[in-house]
């Protein structure tokens, strides 16, 4: 039986799509495809065929690759038809690709996963079977630490923080192995922002979901893409793009010196000159003058909170995302 809310079977519809962007992953990308995907694939076509006449389909998005990758994906989409291959004009990066993935999937189910055999397709058949039991996302999270102890230890800081200023919630150690429902898909295709983080438009959309751990193995050839600063950057794009509560930080700190400034100076008014120093601070005009600045620093950092008021709003209205998103396929009576 298919997810409620998957269109019903058509003709040159894929039951299932597997999006999988690649850049310069000419090592790997064969016997990822030959021993690991398509056998986990065909290993399920006879279940699938069953809810449709098309059991699954792979794109290949080619990410602007300098190596012989694009070519190696030719020979793999002619051998099969059910093979696509989208071909970026540059290096738009992996959420960009991976975004053109999904709109250029046809399938009920559209699962995301890493060209480098990090996300085993061996999985495969659990998230059909999650999807099939209602689920509308199912996630792949990592029960193994991501590298060493630095990126083990920045990974565990980063969900907290991210957590802690989001609205949507994430699942440490959660990745990009994920199957999205079409009704999923429709709306994160809604979603028109330019720095995307997927995982995190993904969650923001809501929806029923489940989990799936995996144990990630090692890469099937070459380096990971992603070093220590393209990791850092992305952290900051993903606070940046799911919150607008970093605008208010310094408004914040504004609101505290202001208010230590400002009881530290009557402090001194009241027991220095209008009660003759009994305590013996014997403030100086040098320390006196170092509060009076604080306090205007922290009007200036409250001014600063003001303009971020206003900053997100027009933040927020241009990134354009829907006002709501409905569930289709649990709602009554409601005309697509």
């Amino acid at each position: 039986m298919t997810n409620p809310s998957s269109p019903k079977p058509d003709q040159g519809v894929a039951v299932l799509s597997v999006v999988v962007p690649a850049y310069n992953e000419s090592e790997g990308i064969r016997t990822f495809h030959e021993m690991l995907l398509i056998p986990a694939l065909d290993e399920m076509r006879e279940e699938l065929s069953r809810l449709g006449q098309v059991p699954y389909e792979v794109v290949y998005v080619n990410d602007g690759s300098s190596d012989s990758t694009l070519a190696e994906l030719h020979a793999l989409a002619d051998q099969k038809e059910n093979i696509r291959v989208v071909n970026l004009s540059r290096n738009f990066g992996k959420e960009i690709a991976t975004t053109a993935g999904i709109e250029a999937a046809t399938g009920q189910a559209v699962v995301m996963m890493d060209a480098d055999g990090q996300h085993p397709p061996a999985y495969l058949p659990e998230f059909i079977r999650l999807w099939q039991g209602g689920a509308q996302v199912v996630v792949g999270v990592r029960s193994n630490d991501a590298g060493g102890f630095f990126k083990t230890q920045g990974s565990r800081y980063f969900y907290r923080i991210l957590n802690s200023i989001s609205d949507s919630q994430t699942v440490p150690r959660s990745t990009d192995y994920r199957l999205l429902d079409r009704g999923v898909v429709d709306e994160f295709l809604r979603l028109g922002e330019r720095k995307r983080i997927t995982r995190g438009l993904i969650d923001w959309l809501g929806f029923r979901r489940e989990y799936i751990e995996f144990e990630a193995p090692e890469r099937l050839a070459g380096e990971a893409t992603y070093d220590m600063r393209k990791l850092v950057g992305l952290a900051l794009n993903s606070f940046t793009t799911m919150s607008i509560k970093p605008l208010f930080i310094f408004g914040y700190l504004g609101v505290m010196i202001t208010l230590v400034a400002f009881i530290t100076g009557i402090s001194i008014i009241v027991q220095q000159f209008m009660m003759g120093d009994p305590l013996g601070w014997d403030i100086t005009g040098s320390a006196m003058v170092g509060i009076l600045v604080a306090f205007l620093v922290g009007i200036l950092l409250i001014a600063q909170g003001i303009l971020a008021v206003y900053m997100s709003h027009i933040y927020v209205q241009a990134q354009g995302r829907p006002l709501y998103v409905v569930d289709r396929s649990s709602s009554r009576n409601l005309a697509r």
